[in-house]
């Protein structure tokens, strides 16, 4: 099996090549250009470095959310195309969860935490152990209060990854000694963590196809929110 796997949630963008359990590379750029300029440039990079072409990739991944409206859009729009092209497997995996997965924490827990605006961050909450994760918190979006006292009691390190990571840690550090912010290398979302998680759903069985990816952005859009505003604004003058 030879997985192609995306990730554009946030500034950076990245793509894996994952031949299970073997990663044959990955490229990592966060540069400021857009993904829709550099995304689909590096892939064809990517395939040709490694010795190996469109035709030899048998399933597709991209993170599909939360994250940055435009840049979860441009991965899943890339993947689902990849895959009704071939007619392969398209794998979407949490953004959140991904994150947590590339870090390769051994023991302790990870804290993926993205920055959602609007005084919240995207969050989720894993516990490592053996290098196993367990899922402890579903993908959702809150304060840092809420977070804050949701881990202040958690004895083993708590890893942050994300956007949102150094943010947290300068907000909540001082009274949660226990966190932990990594090297920058490995903070931030990386391709690699998708493709682990698309071969673990290969591995159960799963192969859904480009039309079941769904973009899974938490919260509305602004321009959704002020519609809707401005559709409740309007109801009530009536």
């Amino acid at each position: 099996m030879l997985i192609l796997a995306f990730e554009t949630s946030a500034k950076a963008a990245s793509v894996a090549l994952l031949e299970p359990p073997r990663l044959l590379g990955e490229v990592y750029q966060n540069t400021g250009l857009t993904h829709s300029q550099t995304l689909l440039v590096m892939a064809e990079n990517l395939l040709k470095q490694c010795g190996k072409t469109a035709q030899d990739v048998t399933a597709v991944a991209a993170a599909h959310g939360p994250g940055s409206f435009t840049g979860v859009r441009i991965g899943a729009a890339a993947a689902k195309g990849f895959s009704w092209g071939r007619d392969i497997p398209c794998y979407g995996v949490s953004t959140l969860e991904a994150m947590a997965e590339g870090l390769g924490v051994w023991d302790g827990y990870v804290c993926p935490v993205m920055d959602a605006r609007r005084s919240q961050v995207y969050n989720a909450l894993f516990r490592a152990e053996r290098g196993t994760l367990t899922r402890l918190a579903p993908d959702r979006a809150l304060s840092l209060t809420e977070l804050g006292e949701e881990i202040k009691n958690l004895e083993k390190p708590v890893f942050l990854v994300g956007d949102g990571a150094v943010l947290c840690y300068n907000t909540l550090s001082k009274d949660i000694p226990a966190l932990v912010l990594p090297p920058e290398h490995r903070m931030h979302q990386r391709a690699v963590g998708v493709a682990i998680l698309a071969a673990q759903q290969a591995a159960a069985g799963l192969a859904p196809s480009g039309g079941e990816l769904t973009p899974n952005y938490l919260r509305l859009s602004q321009a959704e929110r002020e519609r809707l505003e401005k559709q409740k604004a309007e109801s009530s003058q009536l």
